[in-house]
């Protein structure tokens, strides 16, 4: 009997270890090129990535094709928040925003979870939050964020403007101090953190002592945040995933962004969790970051949102990677690569795009071949007449999608 309860005891001790409750913060530093920080070796960003990992990563989509994305800030945001590139999230730079909210975000996987997950914004720039999210919005679900830190760039009594917009630098401060002091009491499931001044730097001054004091600076702000993780974690039964990271890289000067130099579209992504194969270049990209998140916290992501994703999880087993189409008269040659030459892979097709109207596409199961196969012909033949066609890979671990436009 006494066995019996030793043993009892120590079933529940490890189903303990295991209901560890998860959490998760990303931040976002804005306009830092990979060659800066990894010249500057910032403590605070390092020290996360030396519990888990560092990469370069990429924005911008497919250079000179249907998904290349300007790298523009707002857009990187919203390639970060709903997984996907400007093709399909519609945000095509930081005035006149108009998303298309059938594209999730990252907040309303969250949110539309059956276990009531609680969010944070804390953030300089309203817009995050009211627009790119779509707070409040029908489209969004009347999506509610449940802590919120933000709208500071139009409090000009408390903010007035100063030279060399150092008054952004000081709401960063603020942003910071707010973030790691919610995350510290609130502890909301979900965060995002919008650190806004590295970019106004590197505009104002281009590469030099100026831009790499303020990027530091933005590290020491960092650090407030990881600090309140690591506080969590260690007096709480929580387990908590950071990821750290940049929207856009810069010209060679470093004063611009928004085009497709290599500078410009270099990013990279700090996380204190283990990784992947996935977790490197020139594959990882700032798309795969949400998918990680999702799997981290265990979201279920309903099919017809997880087959739009442009980014795949550095979290976990992954199958395939890389996905590619050369259309040839009436058929399209499909390439993989392969993490593992043993899965199942089962192709779909569409030749429609009704997904972007909020409607369902009518999607046809095409085959299932081994991922070893590494290509599969498409006789278009089979599917309804069309100039436009969608595809989806779907493994046990991945799921790759891309168009074809003829």
């Amino acid at each position: 009997m006494k066995y019996i309860y030793c043993l009892l005891l120590l079933v529940l001790s490890c189903l303990n270890v295991d209901a560890k409750t998860k959490k998760a913060v990303y931040i976002i530093v804005d306009g830092i090129p990979a060659d800066q920080i990894e010249r500057l070796h910032t403590p605070a960003i390092f020290d996360i990535a030396s519990h888990g990992a560092y990469s370069r990563a990429y924005t911008g989509g497919e250079v000179g094709a249907y998904s290349e994305t300007p790298t523009i800030s707002a857009i990187g945001y919203t390639n970060l928040l709903t997984s996907t590139w400007l093709n399909k999230h519609n945000v095509g730079g930081n005035d006149n925003l108009k998303p298309n909210y059938n594209y999730w975000t990252i907040f309303r996987i969250a949110k539309e979870q059956d276990k009531d997950y609680k969010t944070a914004v804390y953030s300089s720039w309203t817009d995050n939050r009211t627009v790119l999210i779509g707070e409040g919005k029908p489209e969004t679900n009347h999506l509610k964020i449940d802590y919120v830190a933000d709208g500071y760039e139009l409090d000009t009594t408390r903010f007035p403007k100063e030279p060399k917009d150092l008054h952004i630098y000081k709401i960063d401060e603020l942003v910071s101090e707010k973030a790691a002091k919610g995350i510290r009491e609130d502890a909301p499931d979900l965060s995002w953190v919008y650190l806004w001044y590295t970019d106004d730097a590197g505009h104002l001054e281009g590469n030099g002592a100026y831009f790499d004091d303020y990027v530091y600076k933005a590290d020491k702000q960092v650090a407030r945040v990881w600090e309140a993780v690591k506080y969590r974690e260690a007096n709480f039964d929580e387990e908590w995933m950071i990821v750290v990271t940049t929207d856009h890289g810069r010209e060679e000067n470093g004063h611009g962004h928004g085009k497709q130099s290599e500078r410009e579209r270099t990013t990279w992504i700090a996380t204190n969790i283990a990784v992947n194969e996935h977790f490197n270049p020139p594959y990882l990209s700032i798309t795969d970051i949400a998918p990680s998140i999702c799997r981290f916290m265990e979201f279920e992501i309903p099919q017809a949102i997880r087959w739009e994703q442009d980014g795949m999880p550095f979290t976990g087993k992954v199958d395939i990677y890389d996905l590619r189409t050369l259309p040839y008269d009436n058929t399209v040659l499909l390439t993989w690569k392969c993490y593992s030459e043993k899965a199942p892979v089962t192709i779909y097709a569409a030749s429609t795009n009704t997904f972007k109207e909020g409607k369902e596409d009518k999607w046809i199961k095409i085959a299932t071949v081994s991922s070893g196969q590494k290509e599969y012909t498409v006789d278009l033949s089979m599917l309804p007449a069309s100039g436009f066609y969608k595809f989806v890979l779907v493994t046990p671990n991945t799921n790759l999608n891309r168009w074809v436009i003829k």
